[in-house]
This record gives C-alpha cells, sequence and structure tokens, in this order.
C-alpha cells in the first residue's frame, strides 16, 4: 500500500520541530496518543532512531494500517487499542518512568472521512454509524431515534455550535416519527429543509449537526478533558507535548489545561513564588500555531487547524524508573 497518497499528515514538520530537543536522545520514548494511519508516527521513528513510540487509537481499521506501516521498526513501535483517555494507564504499563514526549492530533482522521461506510462524511451516502470504534458504543443513528428533542437540541448547540439546533432538533423528531432516519442523505435531507435559503449559503447546513453527532457519539469532549491531565502528568522533566485541534470547543479545552498549568498558584501576597507553586509546564507557541498557506493549498484539511505545545518545567512527582523499578 502507498501510505503517502492516502494520508498526509498535518504540521509534519512543525510537530517534529517541536518535540526533537524531548526526545532526540537514548532512550527516549513518545506516546502517538491519536495513532490513525500512522503518518506522524511514520515520520519521528525515522528522524529519530533512537525513539522509541507507543501508538493509542481506537479505531481498528487505522491500527490495521499503522501496523502494517510501522512494523519495519520491530520493538521500536508499540500499538495499544485504546481510547486516548487511557494515556495514563497505558504509560504506567509500557514507560513506567514516565515518556519524554506526546502528540494528539484530534478529531476525525483522513480514514475515518475518506471510508465513506463510516458514516462521518455529509457528502457521502451511508449509514449513519460515526463510531471511531466500530467494535462498542451506539451510532449516530441510534441517537437520532431515541433521544429526545431537548437532548438533540442540547448537542447541536453544545458540540456544534449551531443556532439553529432548537429548529433541527424539532424537525429531527417530526422526520423519525414518519420514517427511520438511517442514512447520512436522509439526514442532510431534512437538516437542508430546515435552513433558510440565506443561511445555505455561508456553507454546508449539515456540517455542524454532523460535527456535534460525531462528538456526541464518541465521548470526543468529555474523553479530551480526562486525556489532557493525565499526558501532562506522564511526562518526564524537559518532555513536551503537542496538541492540534480542528474545531473551537477542542482547542478552549487544550488552551485552557496548558494555559493553567503553566501559570503560577502562588498565593495573593506572598513576597515570593514558592517551588511548589511555579509553574510546571512552558508554553512553546505563542497563542495556537496554523498551517503555512503552501500547506493548506497542497492539503485543505490542514486549514482549521490550531496547534498548542508546551514543556514539562516542573516535576510533580517521582517516576519509578523504566525498567521497572
Amino acid at each position: 500500500m502507498d501510505f503517502s497518497s492516502i494520508h498526509t499528515p498535518v504540521l509534519l514538520e512543525r510537530c517534529i520541530e517541536l518535540l526533537a530537543p524531548a526526545v532526540d536522545h537514548d532512550g527516549a520514548v513518545l506516546v502517538d496518543g491519536t495513532l490513525g494511519m500512522g503518518g506522524h508516527s511514520e515520520a519521528l521513528l525515522e528522524r529519530f532512531p533512537r525513539l522509541r513510540l507507543i501508538g493509542i487509537d481506537r479505531d481498528s481499521d487505522a491500527l490495521a494500517i499503522a501496523g502494517e506501516r510501522l512494523a519495519r521498526f520491530g520493538d521500536r513501535f508499540t500499538v495499544v487499542h485504546a481510547v486516548y483517555d487511557e494515556i495514563g494507564d497505558v504509560v504506567r504499563e509500557h514507560a513506567r518512568g514516565g515518556v519524554d514526549g506526546i502528540l494528539l492530533d484530534l478529531g476525525v482522521s483522513s480514514l475515518q472521512l475518506d471510508r465513506a461506510e463510516r458514516g462521518f462524511a455529509y457528502s457521502k451516502d451511508a449509514p449513519l454509524d460515526m463510531r471511531m470504534d466500530t467494535t462498542t458504543g451506539v451510532t449516530a443513528a441510534e441517537i437520532i431515534a431515541t433521544w429526545d428533542e431537548s437532548e438533540l437540541r442540547r448537542i447541536f448547540h453544545e458540540y456544534g455550535e449551531e443556532r439553529l439546533a432548537p429548529r433541527f432538533a424539532r424537525k429531527l423528531v417530526e422526520a423519525r416519527d414518519r420514517a427511520p432516519i438511517e442514512r447520512s442523505s436522509q439526514l442532510v435531507e431534512i437538516i437542508a429543509a430546515a435552513t433558510p435559503a440565506a443561511l445555505q449559503r455561508t456553507g454546508h447546513p449539515a456540517k455542524r449537526v454532523f460535527q456535534a453527532l460525531r462528538i456526541a457519539v464518541n465521548g470526543e469532549l468529555d474523553a479530551l478533558e480526562r486525556a489532557l491531565p493525565d499526558a501532562i502528568d506522564a511526562l518526564t522533566l524537559g518532555g513536551r507535548i503537542v496538541v492540534m485541534s480542528y474545531q473551537s470547543l477542542e482547542d478552549r479545552l487544550v488552551k485552557r489545561e496548558l494555559q493553567r498549568r503553566s501559570s503560577s498558584t502562588t498565593p495573593p501576597g506572598l513576597p515570593i513564588e514558592l517551588p511548589e507553586h511555579s509553574p510546571e509546564l512552558r508554553l512553546l507557541v505563542k497563542g495556537a500555531g496554523r498551517a503555512s498557506d503552501d500547506e493548506i493549498a497542497a492539503n485543505p484539511r490542514a486549514t482549521p487547524v490550531r496547534l498548542r505545545a508546551a514543556e514539562r518545567i516542573r516535576a510533580t512527582t517521582t517516576p519509578a524508573t523504566r525498567n521497572g523499578a
């Protein structure tokens, strides 16, 4: 399989540049918490021959592709079928002394978007599944069929930031009373019919509804909120974390946690900063990094990316050594 033709990693060189000072040494360990098809991981393993990498993903299809792609690295690569909010458990099992680098490339993957049968894309007719791990959980069709109008309205508003959430929720409930809504084309048709003509010119009317359903199906924001503190805690002193987000809800959570851990907690009025109150992290990117115009032209899926990164500058615990002692 020609992996380069089916997957173009976003902000690859920038990720490598940010992680390099932490992982270019003997015994370095990095966790790719959203392995996907392994594009970032492959480049990191090639660039840093002393690096050991642990790849986590919930998508069995992605794991199969990444496993084939990265098999040539032998025991330098370990694959784990899990959601990235299990990163603490994964590190304790595979790198007990902590890790030197963590990469999180959030959101839906190219593989999930490109395989129409997965139901992620509003531009392709398919069963409304949207599960990143097809072995477990409820589908988008089941949510549409069983959740009440208020819950549908809530997720469209909170997860999709959709102004027409009340109207869309009402129309979906009315439509499902007439016939089951089981395919993406049905959902798109209902949403499009409920969207005022003036708003249809501002983008695909179903985009935010699909985003909201995908987030709800996969518990993405809850998983991210759980994962970030554990990921930072897993970093060794001098370790670095790089996170790429593709929508504002994700980026908001990342920004909040990185800023919280990079701020002093010294109580107001104290004349000096006590060591235990000093920042744990140093931010490595001012604001959020963006893809260049050239990269966006070559890979349009890089358009919405927001990159944030930080370095661990204070250890809060003394981790066990990597040999398990």
